[in-house]
């Protein structure tokens, strides 16, 4: 097998807006620094997600030391200090009420709320937030769906594309599955489904399930558009997943299991394999 390295990095600061793309980054028990620490609620707490609302991918947030830029085609830019710690309110996901979020500044709960044409309020997680993941290696999360990294290879989307150009459609870009780390070298597509644990850097990643797919890769990340049904028509020929309920799969979700650091063109190796056809996550899902 020809030699596995990280093809590319990224890390989304606010769930579910543009993701910020790194040659080198810091990653911690919850994954890559400063993934997914603030996220956008409802009044009610429920989380909002392109989902919902898919304006969402062409809103950028940034962060420059203890502040918090944002930037959109149609604003000014907005900068207000970060909140680490203060007011609090309730959030939910996928209807869970599982804690708490730091409640941010008015002023971009107003700025949000203009570019959304929705009620939007930004919290980020509490210094004391602890929030367990599920599967074969459970880890910690912020405010990701359920864990610390997702994790696709070129080989994949390679192969996927192809099934898309065979019937008529138009390729589509790795950002449409919003993942944290991508891998190149591996010739086989969907390698990454068999990799029980291995090495990135200095990181040691975990298998947890594999990456059942929502909505959300039918979104153009550039224009913030529904433009499906690519690549879920494609996906559901050849990746469906009866042990997690019939959904798609592409890429798979993961454990941070030692911290570290990060570079693009870092060699991946494989310490243990999952046996072919085996997957141990369902079983242990909670």
């Amino acid at each position: 097998m020809s030699v596995a390295t990280v093809s590319a990095l990224a890390y989304y600061p606010v769930k579910g807006l543009a993701g910020i793309p790194v040659e080198q980054a810091e990653v911690g028990p919850t994954g890559l620094l400063d993934d997914r620490n603030f996220m956008l609620v409802e009044p009610d707490g429920t989380f909002l997600s392109q989902r919902k609302l898919p304006a969402m991918a062409t809103l950028r947030a940034e962060l420059a030391g203890d502040r918090l830029r944002l930037s959109a085609a149609d604003a000014p830019d907005l900068e207000v200090p970060i909140r680490y710690d203060g007011k609090r309110r309730d959030v939910s996901l996928f209807g869970k009420w599982f804690g708490l979020g730091v409640v941010q500044e008015p002023a971009v709960d107003e700025w949000f709320s203009a570019r959304l044409c929705t009620s939007a309020a930004l919290v980020r997680v509490t210094p004391e937030h602890e929030r367990p993941g599920w599967g074969a290696h459970r880890g910690l999360t912020g405010f990701g769906d359920a864990h610390a990294l997702m994790v696709t290879s070129l080989a994949s989307l390679d192969g996927l594309n192809a099934r898309i150009l065979e019937h008529g459609g138009a390729a589509i870009p790795m950002n449409r599955f919003r993942p944290n780390l991508v891998i190149s070298g591996w010739p086989e597509p969907h390698t990454e489904d068999q990799v029980l644990r291995m090495t990135a850097g200095t990181v040691e990643i975990g298998y947890s399930a594999r990456g059942i797919r929502c909505a959300v890769p039918t979104v153009d990340q550039a224009t913030g558009t529904k433009s499906g049904p690519e690549p879920t028509r494609t996906l559901a020929t050849y990746r469906r997943e009866p042990a997690y309920g019939g959904g798609v799969s592409f890429g798979i979700k993961a454990a941070v299991l030692t911290p570290g650091t990060l570079h693009v063109g870092d060699e991946i190796t494989v310490h243990e394999w999952i046996p072919e056809g085996a997957d141990p996550a369902p079983a242990t899902r909670t």
